[in-house]
């Protein structure tokens, strides 16, 4: 998978946008003014770094070579995820999904109603 598909991704969920509160070398995508994608569309190669239930971070780590714990971001909860191949894309798009609806998950009941309009 390459990183203009995860990117139409990630801008095709409910009321997504990309922003660049960090510069141009960074591209942020949120959700209700949150978090819940990053990546840099100079690197290579490709990668993304998205939220992620802390178990299933670990589980997958230790799973797939091209997952690693979030590059800059909180361990935990976030994994970098390498678009070189070495994972399926059926998966990143299931971790797109998962990481978008954690955020969508916290939000407060207002927002998250007004994202269902």
């Amino acid at each position: 998978m390459e990183l203009p598909d995860v990117i139409a991704q990630c801008l095709s969920l409910p009321g997504a946008e990309e922003t660049q509160p960090f510069g141009p070398e960074a591209l942020v995508y949120k959700v209700a003014g949150k978090m819940f994608a990053v990546t840099s569309p100079d690197d290579f190669p490709a990668r993304i770094n998205l939220k992620c239930d802390p178990q299933r971070a670990i589980e997958l780590r230790d799973e797939y070579q091209g997952i690693l714990p979030g590059w800059h971001m909180n361990k935990k909860h976030w994994n970098t995820v390498m678009l070189d191949g070495t994972v399926p894309p059926s998966l990143i798009r299931d971790l797109v999904k998962h990481s978008y609806q954690l955020v969508v998950d916290a939000l407060p009941k207002k927002a998250r109603e007004t994202l269902k309009k």
